[in-house]
């Protein structure tokens, strides 16, 4: 025979124990912004896993010495190439959804704009990307 209360206790668990999981989801904020700054010769600054994107990009900024300027992910990779033959010279950078993207697009546009011998000089990744 079917015991209803042991069903409904079994029930009742499953739904408690869900619960605390959706609610440790819910509490738990995400951090998912990050931020590459370039500057000059081959300076730059990275953060990565931040709560918000301004907070990331002053983190960023205040790593990389410097005139430097800064571009955001949220949930994405950016990557930073020059030319190691004139680290003053030609630099390329892409933000991506993927590390893979990211590093050959700014390989890419480190060649478009006239680099010999580009290689990557950062690159980071925000906790989604």
């Amino acid at each position: 025979m079917f015991d209803y209360t042991v069903a409904r206790a079994r029930a009742f668990f499953v739904f408690a124990l869900i619960s605390a999981f959706a609610i440790q989801i819910a509490v738990v904020p995400a951090s998912a912004a990050g931020a590459l700054a370039i500057g000059k010769c081959g300076a730059y600054g990275q953060a990565f896993d931040y709560p918000a994107e301004q907070s990331a990009r002053a983190a960023a900024l205040k790593q990389c010495k410097g005139d430097c300027s800064a571009v955001t992910m949220k949930r994405a990779c950016a990557a930073l190439s020059l030319d190691m033959t004139k680290p003053c010279g030609a630099h390329g950078y892409a933000v991506a959804p993927r590390i893979s993207s990211a590093l050959n697009e700014a390989m890419k546009k480190c060649y478009a704009f006239g680099g010999k011998e580009c290689v990557i000089r950062a690159w980071a990744c925000d906790a989604r990307g």
